[in-house]
């Protein structure tokens, strides 16, 4: 019985394989500049002919504390099928570093994809960064907060996937920080911090197009301060509406794992439109 599951999971990972070419450890951080170089996995089409293809920067989600850029190589090799090169970096985790380190270094990957992704058949000027959880609370404090990138014009859109941490001005408030997680070490004691940490007041007129999507099953946190930031950002991008699906959290990712669901005909509509 337990063939009739496995045989054809093991074709679906062997055709995905077989659109995309993947080139996995570029450092994009050496080892000079950190005690641990830092790395990113790319995922090109094999298509020989293709070039200047959209881009989407992934970055991965787990408490700030967790996660591994290896295990998303399935986002890759099913965006691969739809021409778009995909790019999966790694981030110091807490309690290592703090936030302001990790978005820090997603910026550098940023850079390092405006800077290199020629090379991979990428176009630099039409890079998507999406995030799940803990990434997608990175990908929105680079792309609002102009400590991190003055200039996001490279960034044509943003796509948040049950993110976490949009505003955690207002949770460590009602929620004051303790070692669980690493939340000390990973958001400080400092609400002056914590407001810089979040999203949320750093939504402007020059943040670039979101495409949210929000678990119904998901953590009250995460749906609350979703609310929150789309109202605001409302108020910049009245179209923008979010996407509920029926899922918890974990499962608003590992439904990527599949190529055929519309989470990717929705993202490529979104890629097309900006």
């Amino acid at each position: 019985m337990k063939n009739i599951f496995i045989i054809p999971l093991v074709f679906l990972m062997v055709f995905s394989s077989c659109a995309s070419r993947k080139f996995k450890d570029v450092q994009y951080i050496p080892k000079k500049e950190k005690k641990e170089a830092l790395s990113l996995n790319v995922f090109q089409p094999r298509d020989k002919d293709a070039k200047n293809l959209p881009v989407v920067i992934f970055v991965h989600g787990g408490y700030w504390t967790e996660g591994d850029k290896d295990i998303y190589g399935f986002l890759g090799r099913n965006f691969s099928k739809h021409d778009v090169v995909t790019v999966i970096p790694s981030y110091t985790l807490s309690p290592k570093a703090n936030y302001d380190t990790m978005a820090s270094e997603i910026v550098k990957a940023i850079q390092w994809t405006v800077d290199s992704i020629t090379n991979y058949k990428g176009n630099p000027d039409n890079i998507y960064l999406m995030g799940h959880s803990a990434g997608g609370h990175l990908i929105a404090l680079v792309s609002t907060n102009p400590k991190y990138l003055e200039n996001t014009s490279a960034i044509k859109g943003v796509i948040l996937n049950d993110a976490a941490g949009l505003d955690m001005y207002s949770y460590l408030q009602n929620n004051p920080p303790t070692t669980e997680y690493n939340y000390i070490t990973t958001w400080t004691t400092n609400p002056e911090e914590w407001r810089n940490a979040s999203p949320l007041y750093f939504v402007d007129e020059k943040s670039p197009p979101f495409l949210i999507y929000v678990g119904e099953k998901t953590y009250p946190s995460i749906k609350e301060q979703n609310s929150v930031f789309i109202e605001k950002l409302n108020e910049f991008q009245p179209t923008v509406s979010p996407i509920y699906l029926d899922k918890k959290h974990v499962p608003m990712m590992s439904q990527y794992f599949f190529p055929w669901t519309y989470r990717y005909d929705e993202i490529m509509e979104f890629i097309n439109g900006n």
